[in-house]
């Protein structure tokens, strides 16, 4: 998923931008209401986590805003108020859920994967195949011929993004931005760490290699060596 977080405490905002990258999603990262509106009205995203009471523009008033302006995307509050007037009121903005503080992250990853499949849209694949490797979204389960591989959460995010656009070149600079939310040198070597790694567990000790790289271009899945 890529969420946009808004979230003026910046020890909390570093909190969940951490928690949820550690699991696999993107996380953009607002510290008050005027940028987080700005970056949702220009940003392509799964889900919002917004704070109530944030500088500049409130949360309310941010949620407010962009449905009078068309935008559905789904809307997680977070705020200390958290009694039942309060929900109400934040239901009643555009909020599509309220989740008040302190909370636990297992509870608010929960909610957000919720939301994200309420999202408008057409339904995403949730099982991608190359050849014999499956990889499956809601399971995290990733499997070559009958071996089921082990990936860390963002070899695991590669190879989906890899797979999601199979028998494309995928470039450098596509894979900082999709896969790791990087919008600098696309030379650093993260990539070839991580494309190393990865081709260990997908292509060693099988007849012929999935993960290709293209010279001078990027890389791509194929079934085979064509």
């Amino acid at each position: 998923m890529r969420l946009l977080i808004i979230e003026d405490d910046r020890e909390s905002a570093d909190y969940l931008v951490k928690a949820f990258r550690e699991v696999g999603h993107v996380a953009d990262l607002a510290s008050d209401g005027e940028e987080g509106l700005s970056m949702a009205e220009g940003g392509d995203y799964d889900v919002l986590v917004v704070d109530r009471m944030l500088p500049k523009r409130d949360g309310l008033s941010v949620i407010g805003s962009l449905r009078e302006k068309g935008n559905r995307t789904p809307v997680l509050i977070l705020s200390a108020l958290g009694q039942v007037d309060d929900r109400i009121k934040g239901l009643r903005a555009g909020g599509d859920d309220y989740l008040p503080k302190p909370y636990s992250f297992a509870e608010l990853q929960a909610r957000v994967e919720v939301l994200s499949r309420r999202n408008v849209g057409p339904a995403e694949e949730t099982t991608y195949r190359v050849g014999d490797l499956e990889l499956d979204r809601l399971s995290h389960r990733v499997v070559r011929g009958k071996d089921e591989l082990t990936l860390q959460p963002r070899e695991f995010r590669l190879l989906e993004y890899l797979m999601k656009h199979a028998g494309q070149v995928v470039t450098r600079t596509m894979l900082l931005e999709n896969v790791w939310d990087y919008h600098f040198d696309p030379q650093t070597n993260v990539i070839d760490v991580h494309i190393s790694r990865l081709r260990s567990k997908i292509d060693k000790g099988f007849d012929r290699p999935l993960l290709h790289t293209i010279r001078g271009a990027g890389y791509m899945i194929r079934d085979g060596m064509r």
